[in-house]
């Protein structure tokens, strides 16, 4: 049986001395695991199409429960990351967590979509790293389940609230915190709210048109990471290896 998706490579792991397999996060059929024959031979058609965070189209047949790719054609390789170490160690940190949080057979349109369009605004459009890294983690958060409640205190209903607990995902003033109550708040102010809700709530079309000066951005960065890596209870290598280009720790 012949099986042809549009799909995004998310991992690829060497499976023998010429083959490899893929990861691939596709729209309809969400995330399924494909066997490229001959991948890591130098001089194979499939090199460019099945590269990490490569768009393509994949003609697949089964055989034994197993997908194996027949042709595939590259749609969008993203060039410009693949120029930027920085920028491609974001990237893959956008496929790490998707690879988490997408599942076998189970259609994640959304999820794609959202992983595309953050590829592209660092590749084309040039948006800050830190803008489209918060909006990712954010808008991948609330795909994964955990859509903050971001109308207001969750005691008082003050919709300028200047706490975030990032365990409960809720607003809260700091006058309203009961000092017994367990979990993490981080101090959000109001610009971060408003870029916040912003994220959440607006269409997808127009997640990367709004504008924060440098610093709002850095603490908006700083708590939808953390509110990610809170809700998911894990962290990601690509992550650390990101940051550690940001201190200067890794020099190329």
């Amino acid at each position: 049986m012949y099986l042809t998706i549009q799909g995004l490579v998310l991992r690829v792991t060497d499976y023998n001395d010429r083959d490899a397999l893929l990861t691939v996060l596709t729209a309809d059929s969400g995330k399924l695991t494909v066997k490229a024959r001959g991948l890591r031979r130098k001089n194979s058609p499939l090199i460019a199409p099945c590269q990490l965070l490569a768009y393509a189209e994949f003609t697949l047949f089964e055989y034994r429960g197993m997908y194996t790719i027949n042709e595939a054609h590259s749609l969008e390789l993203f060039q410009g990351l693949r120029r930027d170490l920085q920028k491609l160690s974001l990237g893959t940190y956008f496929a790490q967590a998707s690879e988490v949080i997408s599942q076998e057979d189970l259609p994640n349109p959304e999820l794609l979509s959202l992983t595309l369009n953050c590829l592209f605004a660092l590749d084309k459009l040039n948006k800050p790293e830190t803008m489209v890294k918060a909006v990712f983690e954010l808008r991948v958060a609330s795909i994964s389940g955990y859509t903050p409640n971001l109308f207001g205190c969750h005691v008082c209903g003050n919709q300028d609230a200047d706490r975030f607990d990032l365990s409960a995902g809720q607003l809260e003033c700091s006058g309203c915190r009961d000092s017994d109550s367990p979990g993490i708040r981080m101090p959000v102010s109001p610009g971060v709210l408003e870029a916040m809700r912003y994220i959440i709530y607006c269409n997808e079309k127009r997640l990367f048109s709004f504008e924060v000066g440098t610093e709002t951005l850095e603490q908006l960065s700083q708590i939808t990471e953390t509110y990610l890596i809170t809700q998911l209870e894990r962290g990601f290598s690509t992550l650390d290896f990101y940051k550690s280009l940001l201190i200067g720790e890794y020099h190329v």
